[in-house]
């Protein structure tokens, strides 16, 4: 009687463990299995992080094994299982492994194929052709879209984080990781005694160091010192938090209430301002500040900028076009590509690990939560073009390509890098399994993904222009280089520098409690501590940039595919391949950052994790 020796192996995260009946099928293509119980007298079966084996007999030879159905049923409680893979040695000695890497919740079951990548059009058997399509079928009943506002891009249809399909919802450790490093930081940073002081101002500059202390971080130390000068206002907009904004101006507006007295003092090289306007404003009542103004003037003026900053980076950089952009990426990838779709493999580290919960309450707590955060994002979508999230596409189109002009624009020439390591390393998966354009143009899946992502996702808008068919290797190539990049080096670059910029309260407030002064010669210190956040809301805002910024435990970085999800070995050796490229950019930019006293280091290959996590 023939035997198959099956090894299961359970995940290491959390709760991954079961004590539920598990049970297995084999399909083969001379025939299947009986559903045979995997199970061991007195041993305690698929605890979390073993490898377990089992024999399975059969009456005859099953031929290939195409299939394998793993069930789960109640034992005691109902206990949900993760399992990472399935491999089989069959009668002749070979083995076939067969990737999960899911949960298998409640009494459910699924059919996993073996670890190769098919195109739909490389199936050739009803048996593997069904399966396809009724795993997708059960995906698009899990994965829903919803418009969660008007004007915003679709979500998933899911009103608490609970209501997630299982296998993107926050892995348990995770989001306890992420509560305690929030709760680290009220206590380690000495906010703990202003938590509850709302209403209440801070007395001066100085008095914000009291939440201040403990911090060992240069860059934060550095803007703390250097925050009221004019090269730290300017230079933020480079390689801060929101590197995105800056633009070259080849023109003046229309409309410009700006004289070339006012800012001669400031200008260099022998240039002029063009002309006096107006916006429609009038300057008595909505007067321009200048740096020949009174120091306090002066000063308010960049943090009433400094916050309107803050407000952009939040709501559309970091939410909208990094948060928002993978969800729809990622709700896309599940509807329309099966797992055993090559690019669902190439984005499944990239796309499953989504959770926008703690940064909304964050959004929501700000200056615009009371409904302007909103009214941002739906004006921001409307210029939210896919063009746009091609990093060389948006660097040259805002003017900032230009290294004689801007030599210390960092993230641009660290994003530059890893952006086309990203591509080639695309570049080469895809080859492997499209070898024409033909092949793109007939992948029926890949076409509806692209096509759900444009007419579900961004509903259709006409100003979006996302693609909604892709004819060739190039577009596919640079279509998911878009995706990888939006979730993990662009997230990276904007999400975890936020401690180092924006900790120093004056620097980055969250809030400002007055209007900005409509007179010149009114402001003091006192006015300006008036405006700045009080003590409650600055200690929130404090444990929320750290927590956000910081990076967890067991945090899976560019290139580390754990994982396997792909078997083949010419996509193994262009994982390796990618990974040589990372580690050279990482150590190029450490070798720069080593002469810097403001380093940056947000588009280091060794400081992006893999997709977004908080």
């Amino acid at each position: 009687m023939p035997s198959y020796t099956v090894t299961v192996a359970t995940g290491s995260q959390w709760f991954a463990g079961t004590d539920d009946y598990v049970y297995i099928t084999l399909v083969g293509t001379e025939g299947c299995s009986e559903r045979t119980l995997l199970d061991k007298p007195l041993y305690n079966d698929f605890e979390r992080g073993a490898v377990d084996s089992y024999n399975v007999k059969v009456d005859e030879n099953l031929g290939d094994v195409v299939l394998v159905k793993i069930e789960k049923k109640k034992y005691w409680m109902q206990d949900d299982w993760y399992c990472r893979y399935v491999t089989i040695k069959t009668p002749c000695g070979d083995y076939v492994e067969f990737p999960c890497f899911r949960w298998l919740v409640d009494d459910k079951e699924v059919v996993l194929r073996d670890g190769r990548a098919f195109l739909p059009q490389d199936d050739k058997t009803s048996i593997v052709k069904q399966h396809r399509q009724k795993e997708l079928d059960q995906r698009r009943k899990a994965y829903r879209w919803k418009e969660w506002q008007p004007g915003f891009p679709l979500s998933i249809d899911a009103n608490r984080h609970r209501d997630l399909p299982r296998d993107i919802q926050f892995d348990s450790e995770k989001g306890v990781d992420f509560i305690l490093n929030y709760s680290k930081a009220i206590e380690n940073l000495c906010v703990n005694s202003f938590m509850n002081m709302f209403q209440s101002s801070w007395s001066d500059f100085a008095d914000f160091e009291k939440i201040f202390v403990r911090i060992k971080n240069t860059i934060s130390e550095y803007v703390m010192q250097h925050w009221k000068e004019d090269f730290m206002f300017g230079y933020q907009f480079l390689n801060g938090c929101n590197p995105v904004l800056i633009c070259k101006c080849t023109e003046l507006p229309d409309k410009f209430p700006v004289t070339n007295e006012m800012v001669s003092v400031s200008l260099e090289r022998d240039l002029t301002l063009e002309q006096e306007i107006k916006l429609g404003q009038d300057p008595d009542e909505n007067p321009i500040f200048l740096p020949t103004d009174g120091q306090y003037d002066w000063l308010l003026a960049k943090i009433w900028v400094r916050s309107a900053d803050f407000q952009h980076h939040q709501n559309i950089t970091h939410l909208l076009r990094t948060h928002l952009m993978t969800e729809v990426f990622g709700i896309a990838m599940f509807r329309q590509l099966p797992a055993v779709h090559p690019v669902f493999k190439l984005n499944q580290n990239h796309l499953c690990r989504r959770i926008r919960c703690f940064l909304m309450c964050f959004v929501k707590a700000n200056a615009t939560g009371g409904g302007g955060h909103i009214q941002l994002v739906q004006k921001a979508t409307k210029t939210l073009t896919f063009r746009s999230l091609c990093f060389p596409d948006m660097i040259k189109s805002r003017g900032m390509d230009s290294t004689e002009e801007l030599p210390t624009y960092f993230y641009r020439d660290d994003g530059y890098k890893v952006w086309e390591a990203t591509k080639s390393f695309v570049s080469d998966v895809i080859g492997i399994y499209y070898t024409s354009d033909e092949r793109v143009q007939g992948d029926e899946e890949i076409q509806a993904f692209v096509k759900d992502v444009c007419s579900f996702g961004m509903q259709d808008f006409d100003h979006c222009e996302f693609p909604k068919s892709l004819k060739t290797r190039d577009e596919l190539v640079e279509y998911l280089t878009v995706v990888i990049f939006t979730a993990s080096s662009q997230h990276a670059a904007v999400n975890f520098g936020q401690y180092d910029w924006c900790s120093w309260i004056p620097n980055a407030p969250s809030t400002m409690r007055k209007p900005p002064p409509k007179e010149k010669g009114q402001v003091d210190v006192k006015t300006i501590i008036e405006s700045l956040p009080d003590r409650g809301r600055s200690s929130w805002h404090l444990g929320a940039v750290w927590a956000l910024s910081q990076y967890q435990e067991n945090e899976l970085y560019l290139g580390m595919y754990p994982d396997e999800h792909f078997i083949e070995k010419p996509v193994k050796d262009a994982m390796g391949k990618f990974r040589k490229e990372l580690a050279e950019i990482t150590r190029s930019i450490k070798r720069r950052n080593e002469e810097k006293k403001l380093p940056y280091y947000n588009m280091s290959p060794d400081k992006i994790p893999n997709s977004v996590a908080v």
